[in-house]
């Protein structure tokens, strides 16, 4: 297709012919001027980005459940919570080690091939936890083949999805898309909570498969791999982008450029901070927040609901945090979100109670604002400073997020155990934040060719 009267747009979707011509519908340049203005209004990177989104959104059903299910467990088998975090912790770490192998099986088997065997994945294990009599049991269902299904679905698929259809507006794009984690948190807490509360926790389980099933068909129709698959530029491209070859030896890929990784000061201080990110998000919060408010008195579906919302603000956080990347220096973003969220940590074991108080609401949009608010400025860092190995790159710096993230699910189980209580965690959890403060700041800054770089991102 030719790209001649792309050329003016660039980086913005407004007016534009260029941005948003959809090659694949006949070159005709015709007449009727609102029809072609609506044609052109929206290009078409967006609308993947908008099932990307809605994807994730149905996928993050799972990631709602382990924290809801500690006490239910518990109280049935009379598992000690270590063990119950013992799965969880499992299926933190392998949804991170999954995902820098996820990266390159999608450049070499198309993302929705992987993404929909990921979700069938998903919808298996959680679905086979009603049977489950033992603890083994719970960590092959829960720990093990939903730890494998979510990594695949993790942000290595954002960062991808981005990446190829996308060469402005990345830091925006990839806010929203992290965003859609969390509003899948908002839109599941609420109604898995108050099933497990009215029901038990096996309804829930099977929610959560169902909801994983439901996008499979979603995903295989609509999703696509790449813009030259649709006649497409990416967006903010001024020429056309062909679609690559499959890249054979996925998982030799992966490993060398992790190799050629370690040997960079920079990712060992991306992964630290995404490793302390991890433990103070999803290993600590997400997992215990639930349960320890519990402690306090607070009726589980109020816990649930305080985590939702955490999830509403999120959503803003993450959005602005890409809006955010996009004008300011990610190095310091990242200090400034750590700094704050090691504060509020400091202060929620005097915030805990059996009812929802004034000081808890301003905690949670606080929190929430913060939760994954790092992610937009950790893979622009990434790409600046690995080019197109970055998704994979991403991944394994996300690896290193849910090892973090499975220490601490697993650790808070056993801490909870001993102390009979979360206090402790919580004042360490926000002494790291502080030095993952630090280590932000540490990371050099490298120049890069913007043009080139971007457009092969």
């Amino acid at each position: 297709m030719t790209q001649t009267t792309d050329a003016t747009p660039g980086p913005d979707a407004t007016p534009g012919p260029g941005a948003a011509e959809e090659p694949g519908s006949g070159a005709a340049p015709a007449p009727g001027g609102p029809s072609r203005r609506s044609r052109t209004r929206i290009n078409r990177a967006w609308f993947v980005a908008a099932v990307t989104f809605v994807t994730i959104i149905g996928a993050a059903a799972f990631r709602s459940l382990p924290g809801l299910l500690i006490d239910p467990l518990h109280q049935e088998f009379g598992w000690s919570r270590g063990t119950i975090g013992a799965a969880a912790s499992i299926n933190l770490a392998l949804y991170g080690l999954t995902a820098p192998f996820a990266a390159a099986l999608m450049d070499r088997f198309g993302i929705r091939r992987v993404v929909a065997v990921a979700l069938t994945v998903i919808a298996l294990g959680s679905g086979l936890t009603v049977w489950m009599t033992a603890p083994w049991q719970l960590l092959l269902c829960w720990g093990l083949l939903v730890g494998l299904g979510s990594g695949s679905m993790a942000l290595a698929f954002a960062a991808t999805v981005t990446n190829r259809w996308f060469t402005a507006r990345k830091g925006l794009v990839t806010g929203i898309l992290t965003a859609a984690s969390a509003s899948g948190q908002l839109i599941f807490l609420p109604l898995l909570s108050w099933i497990v509360e009215e029901h038990s926790w096996r309804p829930a389980a099977v929610t959560v498969s169902l909801a994983a099933l439901a996008v499979v068909p979603f995903v295989w129709l609509l999703l696509r791999d790449h813009p030259a698959d649709v006649g497409a530029k990416p967006y903010g491209a001024t020429e056309f982008v062909p679609k690559p070859e499959p890249v054979t030896g996925a998982a030799r890929r992966t490993v060398a450029v992790l190799f050629k990784a370690v040997r960079t000061g920079p990712f060992w201080l991306l992964a630290g901070t995404f490793a302390i990110c991890g433990a103070s998000t999803n290993g600590l919060v997400q997992t215990h927040f639930v349960p320890a408010a519990h402690d306090h008195g607070m009726p589980i579906t109020a816990a649930a609901s305080l985590l939702a919302v955490i999830g509403v603000f999120d959503v803003v956080g993450t959005i602005a945090s890409g809006w955010f990347t996009d004008r300011f220096e990610p190095r310091r973003l990242l200090a400034v979100y750590y700094a704050l969220r090691g504060i509020s940590l400091l202060f929620l074991p005097m915030l805990l109670a059996p009812t929802v108080h004034p000081p808890m609401l301003f905690f949670i949009v606080f929190y929430g604002l913060d939760w994954v608010a790092t992610v937009p400025p950790t893979l622009a860092l990434c790409r600046e400073q690995y080019g197109e190995d970055s998704a994979i790159v991403f991944g394994w710096v996300l690896a290193s997020h849910q090892i973090g993230a499975a220490l601490v699910a697993f650790l808070g189980g056993v801490a909870r155990d001993a102390f009979g209580s979360y206090d402790m965690v919580w004042y360490l959890a926000g002494a790291l934040c502080a030095v993952a403060a630090l280590m932000a700041l540490v990371i050099r800054r490298r120049p890069v060719v913007r043009a080139g770089a971007v457009a092969v991102a």
